[in-house]
């Protein structure tokens, strides 16, 4: 949500903000844009999973009706539940740059909780492990729209995915935005367009998954888990094929919600 079109602030994006419900429509518009250019490109189905904070933010009243909605949590693959190697391709819609990057409303999954991630050595945030995720079902990420910040780290992981920038950062809750309008005509013809040309995806190989966590409490309790370990007192490692890592992360994220009480963007 913190990459859909207009949005700059907590307010906009967490229950109950002031603006959360007006961006609630945003957010569906957004969506819509790219569904229409999916079925312009022929896609013959589309599935929608909302993957921000509560996991329930689209209205499913709003919602093209010709896509499929998953809605609600927890779900065991988070962000990218009912992905299958049955897809054609992943749209990611309203997508934001990793922690410590100067972006719009920049973090990794859980606001300050989380300081960094490395995925194979590599500084990576909410971007990087879709993509990965999505490699290893086979399934290439076909286009992201977001803030120019997220679309330059999306660049930097695949040239191959088409980009949207919908505003451009000024600072971590301020932008430049792209008229409404104009943005929403951007996600739909580059949606079309991104789908004509698909780039292969696989990835079966190992990989290593680091977090440094703001809370050594929460390192100590993921060092319970078989094949986690603990590089020092905030920081955890774990080997395994994307999948598992990617289910496993998402188990982290459970037990980080259990073990503190923050909010986000603190």
């Amino acid at each position: 949500m913190e990459g859909i079109t207009g949005l700059v602030d907590a307010e906009d994006v967490q229950p109950p903000g002031r603006d959360y419900e007006r961006s609630r429509v945003m957010m569906t518009e957004d969506v819509n844009a790219a569904v229409r250019g999916a079925y312009a490109a022929g896609a013959t189905a589309v599935l929608v999973n909302d993957a921000h904070g509560p996991m329930r933010n689209l209205l499913p009243d709003l919602l093209d009706p010709r896509a499929r909605l998953i809605k609600g949590r927890p779900k065991p693959m988070g962000m990218i539940e009912g992905l299958s190697s049955e897809y054609d391709a992943v749209l990611c819609i309203g997508f934001h740059s990793r922690a410590g990057v100067l972006g719009v409303l920049s973090h990794s999954f859980m606001g300050h909780e989380i300081e960094d991630i490395w995925l194979d050595d590599r500084p990576t945030g909410e971007i990087g492990l879709l993509h990965a995720a999505a490699a290893a079902y086979g399934v290439p990420v076909a286009l992201l729209t977001g803030d120019d910040t997220a679309c330059d780290e999306t660049k930097s992981w695949d040239p191959s995915v088409a980009t949207v920038p919908v505003k451009f950062a000024k600072d971590r809750f301020a932008a430049q935005l792209v008229p409404v309008a104009e943005a929403r005509e951007a996600i739909e013809t580059t949606t079309t367009q991104s789908l004509a040309n698909l780039a292969a995806a696989s990835d079966h190989g190992l990989h290593r998954l680091t977090v440094r966590w703001q809370s050594a409490s929460v390192a100590l309790h993921l060092g319970a888990i078989p094949g986690v370990e603990r590089l020092d007192d905030r920081t955890v490692t774990v080997e395994g094929e994307m999948l598992q890592l990617y289910r496993l992360f998402n188990l982290f994220l459970r037990v980080c919600t259990a073990v503190t009480s923050n909010q986000p963007y603190c």
